[in-house]
């Protein structure tokens, strides 16, 4: 797992219980993938299909920085299925952990199209 995406818990970020809402964890995690996706494969139109369950093991606050780690799991044809996990940098406990997320490639008319990579 490459931890390549890190963020800052701000005021902004936090629920009501005064941690990291999940939401948010979910957009830094969707776009941490997405990114480290479009890197590894150098097709850079694609979209998330689906996300497996997410388990949040851990609650993150003000002030902690989270990374995102991501991990190559499965290619498809035009798919490209990857592991996600959220931890705290500093004492890397598992904040959150997302089995499967799986993006689809695009081409320039918004259907699916081969990425060309192999594993």
């Amino acid at each position: 797992m490459r931890f390549l995406t890190r963020k800052i818990v701000m005021p902004g970020d936090l629920n009501a219980a005064n941690t990291l809402f999940g939401g948010t964890a979910l957009s830094w995690v969707d776009e941490a993938a997405a990114m480290y996706v479009m890197s590894e494969i150098k097709h850079y139109r694609l979209v998330t299909k689906k996300m497996s369950e997410v388990d949040f093991i851990a609650p993150a606050r003000q002030g902690d920085m989270v990374e995102i780690g991501v991990q190559l799991k499965q290619l498809g044809k035009t798919s490209v299925t990857v592991d996600v996990e959220v931890r705290n940098e500093r004492t890397k406990q598992i904040i959150a952990h997302i089995d499967e997320i799986v993006f689809v490639c695009l081409d320039e008319e918004g259907k699916p199209t081969k990425h060309g990579m192999v594993k």
